[in-house]
């Protein structure tokens, strides 16, 4: 908790209720609920504005034993993960993560990685993973970040996501001669994508069309080792 914004778990159908609704506002436009059949299995996580309740940010926790329930996910309906089934340790999933398109502090981020870390350090998670979105399906905009995610952040081979999904944008392969501007890559980057790669993390070789939510994703996975030491730091002051 800061001054400002307050973090805390659902806690009942009104709260879920609250944040499928801004998911619904974030991902579609307009009133509505965003529901699918994970959400009963998930926690799901609340920021709000201290002053005024106001719902800022929400996104769904998954908890599964190891990488052997990787199956059960919200990310196993579009990528081949049989390659993380060796994971021994508790695994989470990060979905539906979301701020209101009427704010726009960074600290909201902040916070809400802050409270993802206290989840991680209570329930000593291996791996965080989920898919993490691009808005719109048109791969052309991104170019330069997809190029800097193939140059820099792929998965190591022994965990790379196979392909699933009827219609994916091979990047990989398709940008191997195509050097990127880091400057462009920055700017189109999506913000949750470039703290999961900030903190060491790696992401599949190909993004997923997904006509539905009007999105282009990438499988993201980030192992809690691997987090340099001066950010779990600063994640952890945070959390309190």
């Amino acid at each position: 908790m800061t001054s400002r914004y307050t973090t805390r778990f659902a806690v009942s159908d009104a709260d879920v209720k609250s944040a499928q609704a801004l998911r619904f506002k974030a991902f579609r436009g307009g009133e509505g609920l965003d529901v699918d059949a994970f959400d009963p299995a998930c926690k799901h996580i609340l920021v709000t504005e201290s002053a005024t309740g106001h719902l800022v940010c929400t996104f769904r926790l998954l908890p599964l034993a190891n990488g052997a329930q990787i199956g059960q996910s919200y990310s196993a309906q579009f990528y081949d993960l049989t390659s993380l089934h060796t994971i021994k340790g508790m695994i989470v999933e990060v979905g539906r993560f979301c701020i209101d398109p009427a704010y726009s502090d960074p600290d909201i981020l902040r916070i809400a990685w802050s409270a993802m870390t206290g989840f991680v350090d209570d329930n000593d998670v291996e791996l965080l993973f989920g898919c993490t979105s691009f808005s719109g399906t048109d791969s052309d905009e991104y170019t330069d970040a997809f190029a800097l995610l193939k140059d820099r952040h792929l998965a190591p081979k022994r965990w790379l996501p196979k392909i699933k999904a009827p219609e994916v944008f091979r990047f990989a392969s398709k940008l191997k001669l195509f050097k990127p501007n880091l400057k462009a890559a920055q700017k189109h980057m999506p913000p949750l994508l470039r703290s999961y790669l900030l903190m060491g993390g790696w992401v599949s070789d190909h993004a997923v069309v997904d006509t539905e939510l009007n999105t282009l994703h990438v499988f993201t996975g980030m192992k809690i080792d691997d987090i340099p030491a001066n950010r779990k730091r600063l994640l952890r002051a945070m959390a309190g």
